[in-house]
């Protein structure tokens, strides 16, 4: 059973096995020195380091809540890979993520979630329904619902565009428990009827010291890129930089009333 405070283990990347050319993000299934495969997202993708950073952050958090999230690993990728691959855009996207990427632990045999054939129960879409209000995921749709079938049960995957808060931020939020209004097109907000009676567990799972232990997974290169991408000096030390992740939920989670409301109005 996985610990509430995740720890990350490191790979290398050994060989691009191919790419999944469904995600916006060009992510591609490689095998590591492990021989484990994995979804690999690259941090020299469109989307930048912030991605991954959401990926490390918002499926730290889904783990610690109990939701299942597939394995979550530092991928260390060398840019001589390039050199075996045909496709000029898969290199230069190998050249572009030299170092440290993320990777997910790849589910042989799984399928996308369909909502017209999965059911789920309702305490499961209410805990997903919370958490994706918590992260800000804009990507949870009928139409992209980033959830896969696997061995019956459901699994949360690609949470690259969860924390829109923080693509143009300095540290600080001025309204942190404001109401997320996307959360109306979530998948599973139809079965969602028992967000109130969650809501109190499952806030307790996310203490100071979990979130801290969560936010010091993200390693400082990815901190500095970012502070560095939007040239600010409030970010620039990486332990100011994780403090005010940790600030930052602490106080909505403090404020949660009003964007649990949020959800729970945009059910009725």
């Amino acid at each position: 059973m996985d610990s509430p405070i995740p720890s990350l283990r490191s790979v290398v990347v050994e060989r691009y096995v191919t790419p999944l050319r469904e995600g916006g993000s060009m992510p591609a299934v490689v095998e590591a020195d492990d021989l484990g495969l994995y979804v690999l997202k690259f941090r020299g993708a469109g989307q930048g380091v912030r991605a991954l950073m959401a990926e490390l952050i918002a499926g730290g958090i889904a783990r610690a809540l109990g939701l299942p999230v597939p394995e979550i690993v530092l991928a260390k990728l060398d840019a001589k890979l390039a050199q075996t691959e045909p496709d000029p855009e898969i290199q230069d996207l190998i050249r572009a993520s030299d170092g440290l990427n993320v990777g997910l632990d790849y589910l042989p045999g799984s399928v996308n979630f369909d909502p017209a054939v999965d059911a789920v129960d309702s305490d499961f879409a209410s805990r997903l329904v919370w958490f994706d209000t918590l992260v800000s995921n804009v990507d949870r749709t009928a139409r992209n619902t980033n959830l896969l079938m696997w061995q019956r049960r459901p699994w949360l995957i690609d949470h690259g565009a969860t924390l829109t808060f923080h693509h143009a931020w300095e540290g600080v939020v001025a309204d942190p428990g404001k109401p997320y209004a996307p959360i109306a097109d979530h998948v599973l907000l139809p079965q969602a009827t028992q967000l109130a009676q969650v809501d109190e567990a499952m806030a307790g799972q996310l203490t100071g010291p979990v979130l801290a232990a969560i936010v010091a997974a993200v390693p400082d290169c990815f901190l500095n890129q970012a502070a560095q991408d939007r040239q600010s000096d409030a970010l620039a030390d990486p332990q100011a930089h994780r403090a005010a992740y940790v600030n930052y939920f602490l106080a909505r989670l403090q404020d949660r009333g009003r964007w649990l409301q949020g959800a729970i109005d945009a059910r009725a």
